[in-house]
């Protein structure tokens, strides 16, 4: 078995790293205090190739694998949790449906630009009443001719602010239970639908989040993705894919605040010698690392075997479940270890530490995780 990355891999991981330090960490301040996402980043990272990099070259994208993805994604969460989850949003949620469900002309419509960053999605799944429950929607397309009429309210989406489409979860027969759930396509602008309030939130401030509502929202045919009903299926596929980058983004918040400990550890000095020579601290730091190598290692194992259309779904959510899990001990204990410092708004352990606070909660909780976990294991 060969563990290391390939000379492609390390080369954009390097070229990821530079354009997170040169294009988004000088951002990161302002982002945040304002809770205002820096959109000049989508076409940016469009221009680069930066942005949906799984998809074929064909449409834009840079054609390459989970693997690769996964570099992608544990780089930027060194930086902003939320800048990067909201750049990420763009290449999975907000793009998946259309890419394995869509016709041709929606490919060109909506991907092709996504890819750019000339057109911005979100991803309209999330109910008041439906969280980890997906058959508890209660957003309805009813067919109307050869249109769709839409009522229904979304909320928590990623986005939604600025986005120029949404791709929306409705029941289009209910009775049908998930496989009468489809999915369309709705622009901004189209009557009937409102961008609500912006949520305020604890952390990833920089990563924008609204209600959305839709209020006889009369859409064609034409923006119905695939076929009628089907959708449950093209959901649980992008969300599967995207556990497996839960894992890269755990790593990447995880590696950024150790850094910080160890290195805060080793310069501090209290009863005449560097805190980190204390054994109370060593072993910390110790544990921080030996989980954060158990994390990357999986979480690479998995995105391997994704790429070789090998059944990961346990996997996928364990490496959700453990790594989700992990960072929250791993902000916590950076900060016990940088102590008051590390708690004032200054200093980005205190950032990182309220951001990683979602991960066991979005996209799947822990609990959701262990379900799926127990399932697989037959039980």
């Amino acid at each position: 078995m060969n563990f290391e990355l390939s000379e492609e891999d390390r080369l954009f991981r390097s070229a990821i790293r530079d354009f997170g330090q040169k294009e988004i960490a000088p951002l990161v301040e302002e982002a945040e205090e304002h809770e205002k996402f820096p959109q000049h980043l989508f076409p940016l990272a469009g221009d680069l190739g930066y942005l949906c990099i799984r998809y074929p070259e064909e449409y834009g994208g840079a054609g390459v694998g989970k693997v690769t993805e996964c570099v992608y994604v544990e780089e930027l969460h060194k930086i902003c949790v939320g800048i990067a989850g909201a750049l990420m949003g763009q290449g999975s949620l907000a793009t998946a449906a259309i890419f394995q469900r869509g016709t041709e002309q929606q490919k060109q419509d909506y991907l092709v630009p996504a890819i750019k960053g000339r057109k911005i999605g979100a991803f309209g799944l999330t109910e008041p009443n439906a969280g980890s429950d997906i058959t508890a929607i209660e957003t309805t397309a009813r067919k109307d001719g050869d249109d769709y009429i839409i009522n229904g309210v979304k909320t928590f989406i990623t986005n939604s602010t600025f986005a120029d489409y949404i791709i929306l979860a409705a029941y289009t027969d209910k009775q049908a239970k998930r496989r009468g759930i489809s999915l369309f396509l709705i622009d901004k602008g189209t009557p009937g639908f409102t961008v609500g309030k912006k949520f305020p939130k604890m952390g990833t401030r920089s990563s924008e989040t609204a209600e959305l509502f839709f209020d006889n929202v009369r859409v064609p045919k034409s923006k119905l993705i695939g076929e009628e009903e089907g959708g449950f299926d093209s959901i649980i596929a992008t969300l599967h894919g995207g556990r497996i980058l839960f894992g890269a983004r755990c790593t990447g918040i995880a590696e950024a605040v150790f850094n910080m400990a160890l290195d805060y550890a080793k310069q501090r000095v209290q009863f005449g010698k560097p805190i980190g020579k204390f054994q109370a601290i060593a072993f910390k730091l110790a544990r921080m690392a030996t989980e954060l190598e158990v994390a990357r290692a999986m979480t690479y194992r998995v995105g391997w075997m994704y790429d070789e259309k090998m059944p990961c779904m346990k996997e996928a959510s364990m490496i959700k479940l453990f790594a989700s899990e992990m960072v929250q001990r791993a902000t916590w204990e950076a900060m016990q270890i940088i102590g008051g410092t590390g708690y004032m708004r200054e200093h980005p352990v205190e950032r990182f530490f309220r951001d990683a606070r979602l991960l066991t909660l979005t996209e799947g909780t822990s609990e959701i995780q262990q379900i799926i976990i127990s399932g697989e294991l037959g039980l």
